[in-house]
């Protein structure tokens, strides 16, 4: 079965006002490297990455350009779509995955989302959460998705 419909339209992008989102590319392994690598302890206190063996403090260059080299052709290949969070300078500060479940999520998870930004600008991870769920729920197809709920998302 197909992570998404044969015949849905992947957005190509999603503007937030604050921030933009689009497809990560491998184009962008030094800025998106440079957003993480210097965010390690921030990531991995975000909701959604404890207990992952990313990110990690000693991950290379070339290593992140192999990843995102595969998430590029996941999104190519529609198995999964990773966006990269731009700020209205088109700085990566931040990343959003929207992948099929994992063995672990509830029965009937239909996707698996995390997303992070860097710890420059942590206290837009709940706008992120926020902006990501609406999104989710109004152009994408699915009916039950494991996304790691933010505390100061509510209201």
């Amino acid at each position: 079965m197909p992570f998404v419909p044969d015949d849905f339209d992947v957005p190509p992008r999603r503007d937030l006002g604050w921030a933009r989102l689009r497809p990560l590319r491998a184009a962008d392994n030094a800025a998106d490297f440079s957003a993480w690598h210097t965010s390690v302890d921030h990531i991995r206190a975000t909701p959604g990455f404890a207990g992952r063996a990313w990110p990690v403090a000693d991950y290379s260059l070339e290593q992140n350009a192999a990843d995102l080299r595969e998430h590029e052709a996941d999104f190519a290949d529609r198995k999964g779509f990773t966006y990269t969070v731009l700020d209205p300078d088109d700085a990566v500060i931040g990343c959003v995955y929207i992948y099929p479940p994992l063995p672990d999520d509830p029965p009937g998870a239909d996707a698996n989302v995390r997303s992070w930004v860097d710890a420059d600008h942590a206290t837009r991870d709940a706008d992120l959460y926020r902006a990501v769920v609406d999104w989710l729920a109004v152009d994408w197809p699915f009916t039950h998705v494991v996304y790691a709920s933010r505390a100061s998302a509510a209201g």
